[in-house]
């Protein structure tokens, strides 16, 4: 399987482009499909885009979120509750770009709800309602071909994720099927806002960028505005998802628009180097 180039013409690569041609980081937001309600990323979303990021992650909920932490898993189980599934995730993807948003959105889901559904008509619902990227965090990159197949046909980005501890045999077969860009997990462990980021993340980041001229984005704690700052040449892009959900549930449902959008800002701040 061939490596597309770093910075192909889909919507994510576009917006990783502009931001590497400026010399700035793109920063990547989340939020959980169905929680709190499954109404509310209609409005959250766009909070967060509003605020400065360039980027959403959309949780399709699952009953076994491996990969997760507390605070995710959280949300996802009270999305459940609420009835939010895969074909809800779809719906509101289209009513997203109905509604005017043209951000990449980029569908992080476990393996079963996509194998279920088949993966040709998931790759062709997904791109119908205006995904542009997946990541499938319980899916071997060496078990991934099938899938690919059926989302390049489409022009959907296929994201992997790896950690400091994947091994360089395992770090080249990523990369030969990695689109969009690659998902540097900055720590060993599950999804959950940390204190301070690993001071080892500039060697881990260079023995990755030794496999691939895809931009690297870094995830996993990545939670404060002193992370972004710290990351500022080193990666391509950051992840924030825990810390979006920890600020939701500690704030009233009816001031979640106006905290997400100041927090965004925050980090928009930060990771430009703006006082």
């Amino acid at each position: 399987m061939t490596t597309q180039p770093p910075y192909h013409q889909s919507r994510i690569g576009a917006t990783l482009a502009r931001h590497h041609e400026a010399g700035t980081m793109a920063l990547v937001g989340w939020q959980t499909i169905g929680f709190p309600t499954v109404q509310a990323s209609r409005t959250l979303v766009p909070a967060l885009i509003d605020g400065g990021f360039d980027l959403i992650e959309l949780g399709v909920p699952f009953s076994d979120p491996q990969a997760d932490g507390t605070t995710i898993q959280r949300a996802s189980f009270e999305a459940l509750k609420q009835g939010a599934t895969l074909s809800i995730a779809l719906d509101t993807v289209r009513t997203l770009r109905s509604d005017g948003i043209t951000a990449p959105l980029i569908f992080m889901s476990y393996y079963n709800p996509i194998l279920s559904r088949g993966l040709e008509r998931f790759a062709i619902d997904a791109s119908e309602a205006g995904v542009d990227g997946l990541i499938v965090p319980d899916l071997p990159a060496e078990e991934s071909d099938d899938l690919i197949e059926a989302l390049d046909r489409v022009g959907i980005d296929t994201i992997f994720l790896v950690a400091p501890t994947t091994p360089e045999a395992r770090l080249r077969a990523i990369a030969a099927r990695a689109r969009g860009f690659i998902y540097c997990v900055s720590l060993t462990g599950v999804t959950g806002a940390r204190q301070a980021l690993p001071t080892d993340l500039p060697e881990y980041l260079a023995r990755v960028r030794s496999f691939t001229n895809l931009p690297l984005a870094v995830g996993f704690g990545v939670s404060r505005p002193e992370h972004l700052a710290s990351l500022r040449g080193i990666a391509d892009a950051a992840i924030v998802a825990s810390a979006i959900i920890d600020r939701m549930e500690h704030t009233p449902s009816d001031t979640h628009v106006q905290e997400l959008r100041s927090f965004a800002k925050s980090l928009r701040n930060a990771a430009d180097g703006v006082s």
